[in-house]
């Protein structure tokens, strides 16, 4: 029973995190917001609620190792194992803005997130700890990033993106519950979808004698991760190339700064030491990323391979570890 409800889990936060983004993508258009802040936000942090959801119903029930595991597994699936095999169907153009912003914070971010949990290594205390303090500075850097895309909308915004057609053939009193409803609905099913992968998972991590830390890093992880390759590999095929990268790297700033913040205050959360491994590699994950995208501006096959074999590599080490 309990694997049907961590595959039902799975289905239902697949199905969510779809009608969350198109409930509240048509609710954007509808008040008439920016397409660009729509893609940024909308659309990245959609995809990373399933995410959010996992790991701070995670964190209410005391499992620190899933809620950490989860998120850190993520961005390094996201980055490695997501962006690299979308490049690798289909290079990935890179725009300027990613390259000289967006990418650069979301290296900042890791590494804001690294120090604040390094405590045995830099200030000698006992045990690791992402405390509410750290939660709340996690925050302020999100903050930051939230008022950088705004900006960036108001810089590209449009002012009718309704055409007075669409307006004819459409009541908008009907399309405004059609869609608040498609919204309510998607974000039940992630709600209720997290409550029984992260249920289940732990149950599976006990009997089979995994850490809590693995199962967020492997299984958790690349569940929760799948609206975001679903979302990635749609756009690369559609040659939205922008969408697919800019959907990732939102969602790892979305993961790292607003789920580990909102988290960490909710009850702070104890860090296994060997997890400061991980987040490592999921820095130099980013760094990569950096450089891969100043080549050329683009990710073409082989840096998604390489993106890929990394991952592979990294999944071999962790359960060899456990």
């Amino acid at each position: 029973m309990v694997y049907i409800l961590l595959l039902i889990g799975f289905i239902l936060l697949i199905k969510g995190a779809d009608l969350f983004v198109t409930g509240a993508s048509e609710i954007a258009r509808l008040l008439r917001v920016s397409p660009v802040l729509v893609g940024l936000t909308i659309v990245a942090f959609g995809t990373g609620a399933p995410e959010a959801t996992v790991s701070i119903i995670a964190a209410l029930e005391g499992n620190p190792g899933v809620t950490i595991g989860n998120v850190v597994g993520s961005n390094i699936i996201n980055i490695a194992g997501v962006i690299g095999l979308t490049a690798v169907i289909s290079p990935l153009l890179v725009e300027n803005q990613t390259v000289r912003k967006e990418i650069p914070f979301t290296i900042l971010g890791s590494i804001a997130f690294m120090a604040l949990i390094a405590d045995i290594g830099m200030d000698a205390e006992s045990t690791n700890l992402l405390s509410r303090g750290d939660g709340i500075v996690l925050l302020l850097f999100f903050a930051i990033f939230m008022y950088y895309v705004f900006e960036l909308a108001m810089n590209h915004r449009q002012e009718d993106i309704v055409s007075s057609e669409e307006k004819k053939a459409n009541n908008e009193v009907n399309a405004w519950k059609k869609n608040s409803i498609v919204t309510l609905l998607g974000l039940a099913a992630i709600i209720l979808g997290g409550y029984w992968v992260v249920e289940s998972s732990t149950s599976i991590a006990i009997r089979f004698g995994m850490s809590e830390t693995l199962v967020g890093l492997t299984v958790v992880s690349l569940g929760s991760s799948l609206p975001e390759f679903v979302t990635s590999i749609t756009a690369a095929l559609k040659k939205h190339s922008d969408i697919a990268l800019g959907n990732i790297v939102g969602s790892c700033i979305f993961n790292i700064l607003f789920v580990l913040g909102v988290a960490s205050i909710i009850t702070p959360l104890q860090i296994e030491s060997k997890i400061l491994l991980d987040v490592s590699f999921m820095i130099l994950l980013t760094i990569s990323l950096l450089f891969f995208s100043r080549t050329n501006w683009k990710i073409d096959k082989r840096e998604g391979s390489i993106l890929v074999i990394s991952y592979l590599i990294y999944l071999a080490y962790i359960i060899y570890r456990n």
